[in-house]
This record gives C-alpha cells, structure tokens and sequence, in this order.
C-alpha cells in the first residue's frame, strides 16, 4: 500500500474528499478532472522522434513492492519500446531522504526523464528540485510536490480510478452477500485523497444502492499495525457480520486471520489491491470474497508514454487514471496477469486445479 500524509497534502485531501462527495467522481491531489490511460497515444512519426532523441531515464521509487515491481515493469517496457535508456532505479524504503539522496544520485547519469512516486508531497519539492532546475522531465505516480504546478514543473500524475476502485469493491460485496446483509467497514483513518475517494465510494454504493444491505460497524485505522486490534474489536461486538470492507489488503490479513481464530467461515472480506495470502484464501473458498486491483503494469506504460511525449514538446493531461477490475475466485488468473502482467504465484495457480 502506498501512501504518505503530509500536512499540506492532508489539507488538500479534504477538500478533495468534499469534492468527490459533492459529483461521486475520482478527483486528483488537486482537485484535477481524471482523463483515461487510453487516450495517452502517439504517432508512429511521434515514436520515431522520440526513438531519434536517444533519452536516457531513471526510476527513482518510493518503495519496492508486488504494485511497484508492476508499475516498474511497465515503465521499462515502454522506454524500451521507444528507445529509451533506462540508466538507473532506485528504491528509497519509505525514506524521504534516502529518496532526495536517490535523486542527487541518478542526476550525475544526466537522465532525460525521472519516473517517481512522492514520499512526503508536503516537503517533496526539495526532493525534486534539483532535477527539475537541469530540465528533467519528471512524471509522478499517485502525487506531486506541493508547490508544484504542471506543465511547468512536471509532466503528468498518473493514478487509480479511485472512485471506480471503491465502486467495484461495493458490488463485489454485494454480489458476495447476495444483495443483502448487515456490513463492517474498516475506512483508512487519515486524510489521504487515494484512501479517502477508494473508501468512500465503497459506503456511497452500499448506501445508495442497495437498500437491503447496511453498514452497522464502522472502524477508522490509521496506523496498520492496529488492524488486529480493529478487527477483533469489531468481530466481538458484531459477530454475525456478514461482511466486512477493509481499506486495502495488508490489514484485510489481520480481520482474516481474527476470522480464522474464531472459527468464523461466514463473514466474507472485500479489500482493494492484490495479496498473495488473501487470493489464496480466495481461491480456495475461504473469506475472502473479492480483491479490486487497478491496472499497475498500464500506470507504468503510461506515465512512461506521457513523460517520453514531453520530451517532443507534446503536453499531457495532469491526472491520467487507469481501470480497476474486481478480482474473484472465478477471475483470478486473468486479474493477475491483467493488474501486473505476470502470471500467478504458483500458491495459487496450485490451488485452482
């Protein structure tokens, strides 16, 4: 899971949050309108310009992990497509000054474009600058410095369809429920625009769309290592759940595992994101219902795309977004290779046939 909550960044989520309410569509860090992934296109004479330039570019990344490693696979395939040199990436551990460090380090490589997901967006601007005061394009996953503007300072944003995420993990619970049923919501308790808008379509959807379905038990977690603790609390007090939403896979583990614990094989778990752990008790009939994953490998295809556009003097949208889709028992070998462009772990794979 991957975010940062600075204190700028935190004061424009909410307003976003509102925002996002207001119409119950994806909004970006700054309030952006979404374009789709599908319109990012070139030319073949645009390519070749591109391929003729011989741009170098470096990843410098947040932290690496299944979504990472994705979104890192599909950047290199793109700038291999189009010629481009991949001459360095880094991995920052969470870190923000490990990953200024990281930027100091790939800028002696003089790359052409720099590919990054901000680790504080609050204080992110002294991360980058350096980059963007020698003309490096650079392209942002999920968020950008505050302060900065686009198309001066930096190429494009690319992201989740946030609102379409929540959405989907809403009807999958009630597909799961067969429409009806009394509902745990476990929401990311911080003020994080990516968490906020995903949460918050999953109760606009119950809540507005299925009248016989309902959210009895609500539990705000703000530092994943309590999970446990907010899943057992609630399975104690509401132990004829039904279902229960988690905010993203990670802590979707613990509610599973406190599940196991007390013997409870009725309750059926909907998170977002992919979980070697949580699709193998998918698969084999377990909690776990459904997994909503966005597109990761396209996010890497396109801010590569994007950012390689810029390069030949072609503008791109501030807040590009993918597809999601709702990952099943039923779907789960197409849903990988779609999300991640791998196949299965072997786990799972065994556990189908």
């Amino acid at each position: 899971m991957r975010t940062t909550i600075g204190i700028l960044s935190a004061l424009i989520a909410l307003v976003v949050v509102n925002a996002f309410a207001a119409d119950g569509a994806t909004t970006g860090p700054n309030g952006e309108k979404p374009t789709p992934a599908r319109s990012v296109v070139l030319t073949p004479r645009e390519e070749q310009q591109i391929k003729d330039g011989k741009y170098t570019a470096a990843l410098v990344w947040h932290e690496m992990s299944e979504y990472t490693n994705a979104v890192n696979s599909g950047a290199e395939d793109e700038f291999k497509r189009l010629g481009i040199t991949v001459v360095a990436q880094t991995d920052a551990g969470f870190d923000a000054s490990r990953q200024k460090s990281d930027v100091e380090t790939v800028l002696a490589k003089k790359p052409s474009i720099i590919l990054s997901l901000p680790v504080d967006p609050a204080s992110a601007a002294t991360v980058y600058d350096p980059a963007r005061q020698a003309g490096v394009k650079l392209g942002f996953v999920d968020n950008s410095p505050a302060g900065y503007v686009h198309d001066k300072d930096y190429v494009t944003i690319v992201s989740d369809d946030l609102f379409q995420m929540g959405n989907k993990a809403g009807i999958a619970m009630a597909e799961a429920l067969g429409k009806k049923g009394e509902v745990g919501y476990i929401f990311h308790d911080a003020d994080f625009y990516v968490t906020n808008q995903r949460d918050g379509a999953f109760k606009r959807t119950i809540e507005q769309d299925y009248p016989d379905m309902k959210i009895v038990a609500e539990a705000g977690m703000a530092d994943p290592a309590r999970s446990e603790e907010i899943a057992q609390a609630m399975i104690t007090q509401h132990p004829d759940l039904d279902g229960i939403y988690v905010t993203w896979a990670e802590p979707a583990l613990s509610v599973l595992s406190t599940l196991r614990a007390a013997g409870n094989s009725h309750t059926k778990i909907v998170t977002l994101d992919l979980n070697e752990p949580a699709a193998l008790d998918m698969v084999k009939g377990g909690n776990v219902a459904a997994l909503i994953a966005d597109e990761a490998y396209d996010i890497g295809v396109t801010l590569a795309r994007a950012t390689a556009a810029s390069l030949i003097g072609k503008n791109a949208a501030p807040f590009i977004v993918v597809d999601s889709l709702a990952v099943t028992k039923d779907t789960v070998k197409d849903g990988w290779k779609r999300s991640l462009n791998k196949d299965v772990p072997a786990t799972i794979a065994a556990a189908i046939k």
